[in-house]
């Protein structure tokens, strides 16, 4: 861990760092609470080792200045005046461990220790709080697919880096899944992995997320707050549909890439980050490069090592693996004895085009397996553009609404062409107004 001691003593400042030292552990001194402060602001630590009396100052009142700059710091109390009193009030003003002085090395190593399995636990606890508001069944990494497969040689090759990565691929191919096994594979895979949806909010909120903000930054911020930079410290964030990334916030990404440095929004101290970054597109970053929408030095940045994911429609061998491997999920998880598909069943899931790639698999497989009355899984089972391939959609004239006029040809036009961008070019309008679209009805 990075630890930093702060104490007036100048020989304890030299005999500390080396026993924590041969512990595998980064020491950085401070012998006063200023220059704790202006480390603070320009590095991240995990622990501190705070002295009770410094030369003309209390460790208690230094204490809450510590947390408010890094609120994730584990702050433990040394002191050679150790009292029951001195002890309660320094937990009350959120230290979390206590240690009186003289100390030996295995007192330091055992409190040192129990810090780091906190922050482990507290980590895969954020870490299994994403999983359980994505909540998904385990991703199959396998396939028969060589297109396929040397795009996962290239992402397992690439997570023992700390290289930036760039998914690319039609929404629904799998890149989120992908960008977690990566993280998983690293160095950092018990650290956060923390996901970032760029189109989700306004330039001024997603600045506020990524980066966090100062009290009174702006209406509504009541309270200093923690971007996702500092929650994935020491972790991975994927930023998801980069392509949509503001404008504004482009320079402050690539500040972030390239020097590891950012400020919270209200805010002027410079902090430090230690993050891996990885990103994700179903958008074609050269032509918003050309329109102006995105900047070239930031594109190259994020492209030092390139993955395109194929869509489901070229995937003809992957369709049924992937499609058993939902169905034991999923009637494990509805305690059904559902154990394969019918022969028609498996004839509709192969020929059906899959405008929306795995996402549009898992749900027609949830939904069958809901729906499914038998140990198999048959043709009336499957969603309807499945099931009756030959008469699904709307018919021009019939008793029918626009929106399910649009819905049904944005879909054939999906399933008949190569691209989202293609599928935008037939149907006279941008990506990003597809991609809405697609989002409203579901497709």
């Amino acid at each position: 861990m990075d630890v930093l001691l702060i104490d007036d003593d100048a020989s304890l400042r030299r005999t500390i760092p080396i026993t924590l030292e041969t512990m595998g552990h980064r020491v950085t001194t401070a012998r006063h609470g200023t220059q704790a402060l202006e480390l603070l602001e320009g590095r991240s630590f995990q622990v501190a080792l705070l002295d009770l009396r410094l030369a003309k100052e209390q460790g208690l009142d230094l204490l809450p200045e510590l947390l408010n700059l890094a609120p994730n710091l584990a702050v433990v109390i040394i002191t050679a005046y150790a009292t029951l009193e001195t002890a309660v009030e320094a937990m009350r003003r959120g230290a979390c461990d206590y240690l009186p002085k003289p100390f030996t090395p295995d007192q330091i190593r055992v409190v040192l220790e129990r810090l780091a399995r906190m922050q482990r636990l507290q980590s895969q606890v954020t870490d299994l709080q994403d999983q359980v508001r994505s909540f998904a069944p385990e991703a199959d990494l396998q396939t028969q697919e060589p297109a396929v497969q040397q795009a996962l040689d290239v992402a397992f090759k690439a997570a023992a880096s700390d290289a930036t990565v760039l998914l690319r691929g039609e929404s629904g191919t799998g890149k989120g899944v992908l960008a977690r096994a990566i993280h998983a594979r690293s160095a950092r895979a018990q650290a956060p992995f923390v996901t970032v949806s760029c189109p989700s909010l306004s330039a001024e909120l997603l600045e506020s997320e990524l980066f966090g903000h100062v009290r009174g930054a702006f209406t509504g911020a009541v309270q200093d707050t923690l971007g996702k930079v500092a929650k994935a410290e020491g972790g991975t964030i994927l930023l998801d549909e980069i392509g949509d990334l503001p404008p504004p916030l482009q320079p402050k990404l690539l500040r972030l890439l390239q020097e590891k440095r950012y400020e919270r929004v209200g805010e002027t101290r410079t902090r430090v980050s230690n993050v891996r970054i990885l990103a994700a597109t179903n958008h074609p970053l050269e032509a918003a490069i050309v329109s102006g929408k995105f900047r070239e030095d930031l594109f190259y940045r994020l492209n030092v090592i390139e993955i395109v994911l194929p869509p489901l429609r070229q995937r003809p061998h992957d369709i049924l693996p992937l499609a058993d491997h939902l169905l034991r999920f999923f009637a494990r998880e509805a305690g059904k004895p559902i154990s394969d598909f019918t022969p028609e069943a498996k004839t509709a899931l192969r020929a059906h085009p899959w405008p929306g790639n795995t996402r549009e698999l898992r749900n027609a497989i949830e939904r069958s397996v809901i729906l499914a009355a038998g140990p198999l899984i048959g043709l009336g089972d499957l969603p309807t553009q499945l099931g009756n391939p030959v008469q699904t959609g709307v018919e021009l004239g019939a008793p029918v609404t626009l929106d399910q006029v649009e819905s049904e040809h944005i879909r054939r036009v999906l399933g008949s062409t190569a691209t989202i961008e293609r599928a935008a070019t037939v149907l006279g309008i941008d990506p990003s107004t597809l991609y809405r679209k697609r989002k409203r009805y579901g497709i």
